[in-house]
């Protein structure tokens, strides 16, 4: 029996273990935000490891934003050396989740297993991921206990809201450095025979338009901001979405709607300041003097960020052309360029193998609409052999009745496992 083959027969073999570790992993409500049960989901993760003989260590990252007495940002590394010198495989997969919302018929974290599929909040994004890859590093070291250089697993903090308490801060301090770690995998969810090669690019800008506060039976005397920011989205859906629509891209972006520039008016809030709940009375009549909207442009490889911020000061300047007493700031919140590794690197070149010989098919190339954490990876850590790779259904993140497949996950981790024997089970 070959390496390969003692390997998918003890995979298969941990399908129980796959399953309950999921459903553990869910049932650790790790809500972002605020950034709950960061602590306790490491450490339930450090036990595990440390019995499977990975040395691990505890990273908070102090002073990052969330970052809290209440609501430390954890992170858990484990790692786990060779026999000899060698490459390192990284996993890195994120432990937070988001809001659970409404229209679920399932219990969010009770991590039921229906049909086959493991339901709960997080399991396809992405807890599902890093039980997968779990279960291929432990069977892997159990095949093949004398191999080449490393095998390291990362749980890291706030991906869904930039992941700075997490892999930014952890590729800050060293540990993306590639003299340190070769290879990564972000398990995140693009389904089983796809390999993702990175994503589009992301500016979110604060932009506000100003007036004069004056009584709202006299609206004459005052100066309406939100009439003004109504000036700018009408702008807008004449000249801006138009020209964003005819923007397409050479990258293998999903979905197909994606491969286009794209912008999302994310919020909206103009005038008085909204009561607490328990306030039953009516607003005051005034003509609001201040209109602030949050935009998140997503760009392409082929743009240019300074043309990107540029085609909204454009629409500014615009309407500003048009309208008396108009005036507006543009604040800039936050941007990630593009990233997209490239298909003869080695990390892809090995997961394309190994998704061949796991389905008999050959791997689909694709680019995510929305940045994860290969961004920090990319840019802070200076390591571009990464990308993401891992079981799920990327329409069901964010979803009601989110689910993961315990196939899929065992799929994925067959795939993981061969990647593993390329890149590791070296003489």
């Amino acid at each position: 029996m070959t390496l390969t083959d003692r390997l998918i027969r003890e995979i298969d073999e941990r399908r129980d273990d796959l399953i309950a570790l999921t459903q553990d992993l869910l049932r650790i409500p790790t809500l972002n935000p605020p950034g709950e049960n960061y602590r306790e989901i490491c450490d339930y993760l450090d036990r595990r490891f440390q019995g499977a003989g990975f040395e691990t260590e505890l990273v908070r990252a102090f002073g990052t934003p969330g970052d809290s007495d209440k609501y430390p940002r954890w992170n858990l590394i484990a790692r786990r050396e060779g026999s000899r010198s060698g490459e390192c495989m990284h996993f890195n997969s994120h432990v937070d989740v988001v809001d659970v919302g409404q229209g679920w018929t399932r219990d969010p974290f009770g991590g039921e297993l229906v049909d086959g599929k493991i339901y709960g909040r997080g399991s396809c994004d992405m807890k599902g991921g890093l039980a997968a890859s779990i279960v291929a590093a432990e069977a892997f070291l159990a095949v093949c206990p004398e191999f080449s250089g490393a095998v390291e697993i990362s749980a890291t903090a706030d991906e869904e809201s930039g992941g700075y308490g997490g892999v930014a801060y952890l590729a800050e301090k060293g540990y993306f450095d590639p003299e340190r770690v070769q290879h990564v995998i972000i398990p995140e969810p693009f389904n089983k025979n796809r390999i993702c090669l990175g994503h589009r690019g992301v500016w979110w800008a604060e932009v506000e338009t100003f007036g004069e506060i004056a009584h709202g039976s006299m609206p004459f005397l005052g100066d309406c901001a939100i009439r003004h920011m109504g000036a700018v989205l009408e702008e807008m859906e004449k000249s801006l979405f138009p020209a964003l629509a005819q923007k397409q891209t050479e990258m293998p972006v999903i979905p197909e709607g994606a491969r286009q520039s794209t912008l999302n008016i994310n919020s909206i809030h103009g005038g008085q300041v909204e009561g607490d709940a328990s306030f039953t009375g009516l607003p005051s009549p005034c003509v609001p003097d201040t209109c602030r909207m949050i935009i998140d442009r997503r760009f392409l490889l082929e743009e240019d960020i300074e043309d990107v911020q540029a085609e909204i000061r454009q629409i500014f300047e615009t309407v500003k052309s048009r309208r008396n007493s108009f005036q507006y700031e543009i604040r800039e919140l936050h941007r990630v360029l593009p990233t997209m590794t490239e298909r003869d690197a080695p990390v892809v070149r090995t997961v394309a193998r190994a998704i061949e010989e796991t389905f008999g098919q050959k791997a689909e190339y694709v680019v995510s609409p929305g940045t994860y954490d290969q961004k920090h990876v990319d840019r802070i850590g200076k390591l571009k052999n990464c990308i993401a790779y891992g079981p799920g259904i990327l329409d069901l993140a964010h979803k009601p009745d989110e689910y993961v497949g315990v196939e899929d996950m065992l799929d994925c981790a067959k795939v993981m496992g061969r990647s593993l024997i390329e890149l590791l089970a070296k003489p």
